[in-house]
């Protein structure tokens, strides 16, 4: 995600320092035209935008605390990463502790997105950081949806996220259906074809269960914290999300944990002799 969104910044013509914590997963962005630093303080000096796209909270704290006292006075940070509720409150803290103004900006889409700037940005924060980012979300998403207080990005982030899971959940428990009752799996998807219920999310997934091939746009193990931050935090609102965390969770334990959630087919039992 990060690499995509990095080289559509880089295309826009706008400045751009990156870091990785995997030194040679930044090294390739020098040919896109940015410049790779050794260290993260490196990488925020000077910058009047700082833009994390990391696994949780935690991560994302740990290198914004790193880089302490590198940062320019009144840079705007850009936290996209997927941090639920908690964890979003959590970096508005540690983001007025070092004196960053704070938006919370996680985004729509997966890797292809991210490579193509189609993303679409969900930003909640301080109005006057706008003007700053808005060369910055053009050339990373389609659109953005600006949602008021920082904060409220991250709450309709974890509802666009459990739609995806369950709506994936759902594709893979059909797709099964028609196994146990005696038909090739793949008949649910040609049955569905150019149809209401059809989607180009419904024909990507479904198009890599039935190839049973799974290279990760959204990996399981992502899928896995996403839906335990929306269960966790929405509760009893989030019956169905719930039932599809435990079906992560087991298609992860049996080692598909860096594959495509199309993988939820794994966790979804098959009858013997099942086509």
């Amino acid at each position: 995600m990060g690499a995509g969104m990095a080289r559509n910044i880089a295309a826009a013509g706008l400045p751009l320092t990156v870091w990785n914590r995997t030194p040679e997963r930044a090294a390739p962005l020098a040919e896109a035209g940015a410049r790779v630093v050794a260290t993260v303080a490196d990488a925020v000096r000077g910058a009047d935008v700082v833009l994390t796209m990391l696994w949780d909270a935690d991560t994302v704290e740990t290198v914004l605390r790193d880089a302490d006292g590198a940062f320019a006075p009144g840079a705007v940070l850009l936290q996209t990463s997927t941090v639920g509720v908690a964890g979003a409150a959590r970096l508005a803290e540690v983001a007025a502790d070092l004196g960053l103004r704070y938006v919370d900006a996680p985004v729509l889409g997966t890797k292809y997105p991210a490579e193509q700037g189609t993303l679409v940005v969900l930003a909640s924060g301080p109005e006057e950081a706008r003007a700053v980012l808005a060369p910055v979300f053009a050339a990373i998403g389609s659109r953005t949806v600006w949602l008021g207080e920082a904060g409220a990005a991250s709450r309709l982030k974890l509802a666009a996220n459990a739609f995806v899971l369950n709506v994936t959940a759902a594709v893979a428990e059909s797709m099964a259906v028609a196994g146990a009752l005696g038909l090739a799996p793949a008949e649910f998807l040609q049955a569905i074809q150019g149809g209401p219920m059809e989607s180009p999310f419904v024909a990507a997934k479904g198009a890599l269960m039935a190839a049973g091939d799974y290279p990760a746009s959204f990996a399981v193990d992502g899928g896995v914290k996403d839906a335990g931050f929306v269960v966790a935090e929405a509760g009893a609102a989030a019956p169905l999300t719930a039932v599809t965390l435990d079906l992560l969770r087991a298609a992860s334990a049996a080692g598909h944990g860096d594959d495509d959630i199309a993988a939820l087919a794994h966790a979804v039992p098959r009858p013997e002799g099942a086509r």
